[in-house]
């Protein structure tokens, strides 16, 4: 383990952060998770897609 990863984890551990911050940071990955679980199990919806017109002459 790198010094500057053991200094921050000392800086952390004597300052620990609030207890909202830890719940911001629990709902933001949450929220991340469900929208993968959402786009895994039932998938990309069509009308989000964008339409590749880079071959097309017009």
């Amino acid at each position: 383990m790198n010094l500057r990863w053991m200094v921050r984890a000392a800086k952390w551990a004597r300052n620990p952060p609030s207890e909202k911050m830890v719940k911001l940071v629990f709902g933001i990955i949450a929220a991340g998770l469900v929208l993968v679980g959402i786009e895994y199990f039932i998938g990309w919806p069509e009308w989000l897609t964008v339409n590749d017109t880079r071959g097309l002459i017009r």
